[in-house]
C-alpha cells in the first residue's frame, strides 16, 4: 500500500469515528480529539471533567482521565 493509499484509509477510519462520537454526545473538537487519541492508542488526557465524563459513559477504546490520575497510574510524583 503506498503512502497516499494508508493516509486515505486511516483518514477514512478517523471520520468515520468522529461522526459515531458526535452522534453519541461528543463536540465535534472533543470528538476529533478522542478519535485521534484512539487511533494513535494513546492515553487521552484532558482537564475538562465533563468531556472525561462522557468518555468514561461510552466507554471509550482507551484510557481517559485528568493530568492527576494518569500521573498516578504511571507511578509519576
Amino acid at each position: 500500500m503506498n503512502g497516499v493509499n494508508k493516509y486515505m484509509l486511516i483518514w477514512l477510519r478517523h471520520a468515520s469515528r468522529d461522526e459515531d462520537l458526535v452522534n453519541s454526545g461528543f463536540g465535534i473538537a472533543d470528538a476529533a480529539h478522542v478519535a485521534f487519541a484512539e487511533q494513535a492508542e494513546v492515553p487521552f488526557i484532558s482537564c475538562d471533567d465533563r468531556l472525561i465524563r462522557i468518555c468514561k459513559n461510552h466507554k471509550i477504546n482507551i484510557w481517559c482521565g485528568n493530568p492527576v490520575a494518569f500521573c498516578e497510574k504511571e507511578n509519576l510524583r
